[in-house]
């Protein structure tokens, strides 16, 4: 059992932490969340690549799932059956565009159901879970990869939000 101690307010460093990491994760707290960077992107620009970028919408949409689900299937890996992928060509899309007309919205609904599993596993993480390395990692904890998986969709965000502005999409 893990021990926490207690505000005079009755909640714990866990739980206050867990309602912050919840909140960083589904991010806009401090710029556009993903929900706002992909609402309503238009179809015909989807696999454009701006002119001095490197990467379409498409592209960091699908890298933001892949690069998600691989830090959750790391974190979930008690049965030890976590298999790491090759940077960085595992990682990101080869083609710019979507490989179907369903691929985006499949690719965003993947992303808020391992979110989801990921909110899961941290809910049910006891407080030392937590802050307790992993017996498959180098270091790597719970927390760690929850703020990794903040900081990792944040910046794609940013990303995907400077592709909208080139690409005379964004409001």
């Amino acid at each position: 059992m893990s021990q926490t101690s207690a505000s005079p307010s009755g909640n714990s460093l866990g739980s206050s932490l867990r309602k912050e990491l919840a909140a960083l994760l589904d991010g806009g707290l401090a710029h556009a969340s993903f929900a706002q960077a992909v609402k309503d992107f238009p179809v015909e620009l989807r696999g454009t690549v701006p002119q001095g970028l490197p990467y379409s919408a498409w592209q960091i949409v699908e890298h933001i799932r892949v690069a998600q689900k691989d830090m959750l299937e790391y974190s979930d890996n008690a049965d030890g059956s976590y298999k790491p992928m090759k940077w960085p060509a595992d990682y990101w899309p080869k083609d710019a565009a979507p490989t179907s007309d369903t691929a985006w919205d499949e690719t965003i609904a993947a992303i808020y159901a391992d979110r989801k599993t990921f909110d899961d596993l941290l809910d049910s993480a006891s407080d030392d879970e937590l802050v307790t390395p992993f017996p498959w990692g180098t270091g790597q904890t719970l927390l760690r990869e929850a703020l990794q998986i903040a900081d990792h969709n944040a910046y794609h965000v940013g990303e995907l939000i400077v592709v909208r502005r080139m690409l005379g999409a964004w409001k």
